[in-house]
């Protein structure tokens, strides 16, 4: 009778934990949300014009100069590719500050940490929805209709969820002990994004004869296949390949495995260097 009562006692202080966490995560997210607009006059309508005028200005650009590609929808290609690296974008530069901003609340509240790198991932998914409507109006301009491949949205969006939570544990603990993170990150992320076909199409390096080891290394890229499904599944209307799925899997596990182990190996120090 006592050890059952033991271990009825452990799963209920498990199970309250578990729902503080996810209450604080909640707050969390809907914090960030109303200061995002707070002060905003287009407020949400925002988050939808922002990557529509980013696609007329790039596609005024760039049509020009990907006219030698196998590109045809270029910007319905753009706008797809553009928002999800922004998602990654938001998310991970969102967890690398994290554990510092929180840095008053856990000094104060006990509170687990990882709740903070992953309440920045989800924010930015929150955000990318409504990027989504951009999309939806492009799809409407260009007359292009959806097919049942859209489904593959879900597994392409979790997948790229998985990878950012984990990459965001990893560089939010590493930025604890090293401010440097914070201006190395956002150096990684623009060289990330010319490495990455977002406004480019990777036949442009086939048809210059570029060694098969540059196109190898932009297909090894994380981004190149989470772009890669998003787009099968609203721009080319095609199920994505299996080994675009499998290396998107690959880097999901990596990232998440690599960045809990971190985390978990350095958050009980984060209270002595913030």
């Amino acid at each position: 009778m006592t050890h059952d009562s033991e271990t009825h006692g452990l799963r209920a202080h498990a199970g309250g934990k578990k729902n503080k966490d996810r209450f604080i995560l909640q707050q969390l997210v809907t914090k960030d949300f109303k200061l995002r607009y707070r002060r905003s006059v287009l407020g949400v309508i925002w988050s939808v014009l922002n990557p529509l005028l980013m696609m007329i200005i790039m596609s005024f650009v760039f049509s020009y100069f990907l006219r030698g590609s196998n590109v045809e929808n270029y910007p319905l290609y753009l706008i797809v590719g553009n928002i999800t690296f922004s998602l990654m974008t938001e998310a991970t530069t969102g967890g690398l500050n994290s554990i510092i901003s929180a840095a008053p609340l856990l000094k104060k509240v006990k509170v687990d940490r990882w709740v903070f790198p992953v309440q920045k991932v989800f924010s930015a998914m929150m955000n990318f929805g409504f990027s989504l409507i951009a999309v939806v109006v492009v799809m409407l301009f260009f007359r292009v209709m959806p097919t049942w491949h859209l489904v593959w949205m879900i597994p392409a969006l979790l997948l790229l969820m998985v990878f950012c939570i984990g990459i965001s544990l990893l560089i939010g603990a590493a930025a604890v002990f090293f401010r440097d993170m914070i201006h190395l990150w956002s150096v990684a992320i623009t060289a990330w994004n010319y490495l990455t076909p977002v406004f480019w199409d990777l036949s442009l390096l086939t048809n210059a004869g570029a060694p098969q080891i540059v196109i190898w290394v932009v297909k090894a890229n994380p981004m190149y296949n989470y772009i890669d499904m998003m787009r099968c599944a609203i721009v080319y209307q095609a199920s994505p390949g299996l080994t675009v799925i499998l290396l998107a899997v690959f880097w999901a596990v990596l990232a998440f495995v690599v960045g809990v182990w971190v985390f978990r190996r350095t958050e009980h120090k984060f209270i002595l260097f913030i």
